[in-house]
């Protein structure tokens, strides 16, 4: 049953994205609030097409301690139901995102659109430079940013590894930095096309106030937000045992 789910799923998702992007076409001419708004109306169908096709719920803790105005958001990242699901739940975001994906047709074209962030990750040094400038920017248009500390999805389980991107930033913007814990990927894994039926869930944190060093927000984030994504994949575990599915059965290589 999983099998067959997630191949009508993955159909779907990519018949829905097709349908999304040439909609989208006349938002190339239009302010970048117009993709926006697409992307947050594409991500909704996608939680109902993986509610009604896959089981797969959708819930958000601690969405009251969201923050208004310029914010830095640091998230952790399973899967690639983040990269659209996080959209839906700030006014005005922008990713933080490699530039190589910019490159892709219309996904990139409506990235470029929408003032997400590239980054040129082989420049390193330059790099950060680069993405402090295009950050600045959007925080100053009282725009949210959303990036990954650890770079790449990591599987549920694995061992963190923060990078000092969104410390750099943190210590550049001086706005605050909201930590964000999720267990996606025990749902929807990377590299595989399964989906498990179950709940996912995204925990928004306390908001960390401006005024840390680079490595203090480094430690911070690890601090509050392994915890937090340790209970939450306890708890996803815990649902797909009763339903009969181990965790151990999910390929996560």
């Amino acid at each position: 049953m999983v099998l067959i789910r997630s191949v009508a799923f993955n159909v779907l998702f990519y018949v829905n994205l097709l349908i999304h992007c040439i909609a989208a076409i006349p938002t190339l001419v239009m302010s970048h609030h117009a993709i926006v708004w697409v992307v947050k109306f594409w991500a909704h169908t996608n939680f109902w097409l993986l509610r009604l096709v896959c089981g797969i719920r959708c819930e958000f803790r601690g969405t009251e301690k969201i923050p208004t105005g310029a914010l830095l958001i640091a998230s952790k990242h399973q899967s690639l139901w983040e990269t659209f699901a996080l959209m839906t739940l700030f006014a005005d975001p922008a990713y933080i995102l490699k530039r190589e994906l910019m490159w892709i047709p219309f996904y990139g074209w409506y990235a470029w659109k929408a003032d997400m962030i590239p980054v040129n990750r082989g420049k390193r040094a330059q790099a950060l430079a680069d993405m402090t400038v295009y950050a600045r920017r959007e925080l100053n248009r009282g725009r949210q940013i959303i990036i990954f500390p650890e770079g790449t999805r990591r599987a549920p389980r694995a061992a963190p590894s923060y990078k000092f991107g969104v410390s750099h930033l943190y210590g550049e913007a001086d706005v605050p930095c909201l930590p964000v814990a999720l267990n996606s990927g025990l749902f929807w894994p990377r590299r595989t096309f399964r989906r498990y039926p179950g709940t996912i869930v995204v925990e928004i944190l306390d908001p960390i106030a401006p005024g840390l060093s680079k490595q203090e927000l480094n430690d911070e984030l690890q601090r509050v937000i392994e915890p937090a994504t340790a209970r939450l994949v306890a708890e996803g575990e815990a649902e797909l045992r009763k339903q009969g599915i181990g965790p151990e059965a999910i390929v996560d290589e």
